[in-house]
């Protein structure tokens, strides 16, 4: 019997964590499906990366092949331990035959019989099935979506085989419900909608993650949502009241009196309404009104004669 070597098969080390593996293994499945791939031993491959990532993905599972060393070399004969059997007992992360009945000699000597399909009580082999791998993409969504949700339409290239065996592609429609609260980073995801398992396996699931379309005046931060705000000079020094926008509609707001540039008003609970809601900021940004007409000109030498100001009087004020 051949010594299989998991970890040369998933092209990751001895010390590669659970999301490594996880992640070696959708890089490998997505390159060796037998449905999508043209290498001319694809089905070989995915299925023998199919037993690799069965043992390394189930910690105990993983232990216990650990236990064996690593002075063994892929292909070279093998010999289990003795008591093996008896030593392990793999409680935790059941196998089911259902999923998984063509795995190598290798395997099944070694967890095959603690599940009751041992490659010398099955008389013979069945055809192989497995689950397909998960797919991933990007979906795009308005800030807005997120403040009060929505349903998205998008559109899918699926893989399929025809009539005569040939790989072709079919266009799919779906229709994403975006809840409301999401934020950037997040993941939706669509049971079924994945890549296709080989024989009678299920489909894989498609991952959704989402990201925001670049908003005209709202920026995000997490949670959180700024908006520069424009105000007039006098706005700022006597204060009031006025109209400012936000993602679920405008909204009346107080300037306090002798605000200056760059002041920050905070809305606590307005930004995303998350399980923890974010807060909605608003930075003042004075705009001056354009010099451009002499009644303007007017009124800004009238200002300048008024009042006794210099907005330099604290750099001049530095002792030289």
């Amino acid at each position: 019997m051949k010594y299989k070597d998991y970890y040369q098969i998933m092209c990751v080390s001895r010390s590669a964590g659970q999301e490594e593996i996880k992640r070696a293994y959708r890089k490998l499945a997505r390159k060796y499906h037998p449905d999508v791939s043209k290498e001319t031993d694809a089905e070989a491959k995915f299925k023998e990366l199919g037993e690799a990532y069965e043992v390394l993905k189930d910690p105990e599972k993983k232990a216990a092949y650990d236990q064996l060393g690593t002075q063994w070399r892929a292909n070279q004969e093998f010999t289990p331990p003795p008591n093996w059997q008896q030593k392990h007992e793999f409680k935790r992360g059941q196998f089911h035959e259902a999923d998984f009945t063509d795995y190598s000699d290798f395997f099944e000597q070694l967890f095959g019989g603690k599940f009751g399909f041992h490659a010398a009580n099955s008389g013979s082999r069945q055809q192989f099935h497995t689950h397909g791998p998960d797919a991933h993409s990007k979906l795009k969504i308005n800030l807005e979506d997120s403040y009060t949700g929505a349903i998205r339409t998008i559109s899918l290239s699926v893989p399929t085989i025809d009539a005569n065996g040939h790989i072709e592609t079919l266009q799919k429609s779906l229709n994403v419900k975006i809840p409301k609260g999401i934020k950037p980073g997040q993941h939706i995801r669509l049971t079924g909608q994945g890549n296709p398992g080989v024989g009678d396996g299920q489909f894989g699931d498609l991952l959704l993650e989402i990201a925001f379309n670049n908003h005209p005046i709202f920026k995000i931060s997490g949670a959180d949502v700024y908006l520069n705000l424009p105000v007039a000079p006098w706005e700022a020094a006597l204060g009031g009241k006025i109209k400012a926008p936000t993602p679920s509609g405008a909204i009346n707001i107080k300037i306090p009196a002798n605000s200056q540039q760059g002041t920050k008003l905070r809305l606590p609970g307005r930004g995303i309404p998350a399980k923890t809601p974010g807060d909605f900021y608003i930075i003042l940004q004075i705009t001056l009104p354009p010099a451009t007409t002499e009644k303007a000109k007017a009124a800004y030498k009238h200002l300048q004669q008024e009042l006794d100001f210099n907005p330099r009087d604290s750099l001049e004020a530095q002792p030289k």
